[in-house]
C-alpha cells in the first residue's frame, strides 16, 4: 500500500489579516495506469479546496468538530481504490491537529515547546576509554548543551460542544511538569531521573512521556506521544 500526502495551503479571510493554514491529506492506494500516480495531485487540490475552505474560514467552529467534519467531507470523494488515511491541520508552527482513520472519533492535538539543557553521555559501568570510544565528543566530562524542541501529542474525543483539550491548560501542565524542571539544567547532575539513566534523546523522550502521562488520566484526553528534537536532524518519538 502506498501513502501519498499532499499539502494544501489556505488563507482564511484573504481580504483581511487572515489566518494561514496548512492542511495535509494522506491518501492510501496503489499507482494506477497510465500515469502510475496514486492520484493526480491536481485532483487532491481541487477536492480539498472545494470541501474544506468554508470550514476553515468559520472562526467559530470548535476545532474538534472541525477536524471530524473535515475528515467526513473528504473521506468518500476519491476514485475507487483510493481512500483518505489521515488529515493534519497546522494552525501555526507550534500547534497542529490531526485525524487518523483507525483512531476515529479521536482527534490528535500536538503542541511544540522549547527548552535548553546540558548533558553528558557516559555509562558508569564502562571504562573511560570505552566511553570515549562509544560517545566521542558527547562524553566531554564538562558536558555540552542543546536547544531541545519538544512536541506533546494528546488524543481526545471531542466534547459535546466540539471542543478538545484546552491549549492553555496543556501549556501550564507541560510548563510545570517539564519545562520548569528541564530548562537550563544539567540533566546528569540536576535531575534525579538521569542519575542512573544516560540522558540520550531516546531516554529524554521516554522520561518526559512518563512524567506527563499521569497528568492526563481522567482529563478527557490521554497522552499519545512525546517527541524530542535534539537537533534539527535528530529526534525521537516515544509512546506506550
Amino acid at each position: 500500500m502506498f501513502l501519498l500526502t499532499r499539502e494544501v495551503r489556505f488563507i482564511a479571510n484573504p481580504n483581511g489579516l487572515g489566518q494561514f493554514f496548512r492542511l495535509q491529506a494522506t491518501l492510501a492506494g496503489e499507482p494506477a495506469p497510465p500515469t502510475q500516480y496514486v492520484l493526480d495531485i491536481k485532483q487532491i487540490d481541487i477536492a480539498v479546496r472545494s470541501r474544506a475552505f468554508d470550514l476553515l474560514a468559520d472562526q467559530h467552529k470548535p476545532v474538534g468538530r472541525l477536524m471530524l467534519e473535515l475528515f467526513d467531507r473528504l473521506h468518500n470523494c476519491w476514485p475507487p481504490g483510493v481512500h483518505l488515511q489521515s488529515l493534519l491541520l497546522c494552525a501555526n508552527p507550534y500547534l497542529s491537529f490531526s485525524v487518523i482513520e483507525s483512531e476515529l472519533p479521536m482527534v490528535r492535538l500536538s503542541k511544540k515547546f522549547e527548552f535548553s539543557a546540558a548533558h553528558r553521555l557516559h555509562n558508569p559501568k564502562l571504562t573511560d576509554d570505552e566511553n570515549r570510544r562509544l560517545f566521542g565528543k558527547c562524553n566531554n566530562p564538562h558536558g555540552h548543551g542543546h536547544n531541545y524542541e519538544l512536541q506533546v501529542t494528546l488524543l481526545a474525543e471531542p466534547a459535546a460542544n466540539g471542543s478538545l483539550f484546552d491549549v492553555p491548560a496543556l501549556e501550564q501542565i507541560v510548563g510545570q511538569t517539564v519545562l520548569d524542571r528541564f530548562d537550563h539544567r544539567n540533566l546528569n547532575t540536576e535531575l534525579l531521573e538521569f542519575r542512573e539513566l544516560i540522558p540520550t534523546v531516546e531516554n529524554i523522550a521516554m522520561t518526559i512521556y512518563r512524567l506527563l502521562k499521569p497528568k492526563f488520566s481522567g482529563a478527557g484526553s490521554k497522552l499519545g506521544s512525546v517527541t524530542v528534537w535534539e537537533t534539527p536532524k535528530t529526534w525521537c518519538e516515544y509512546a506506550e
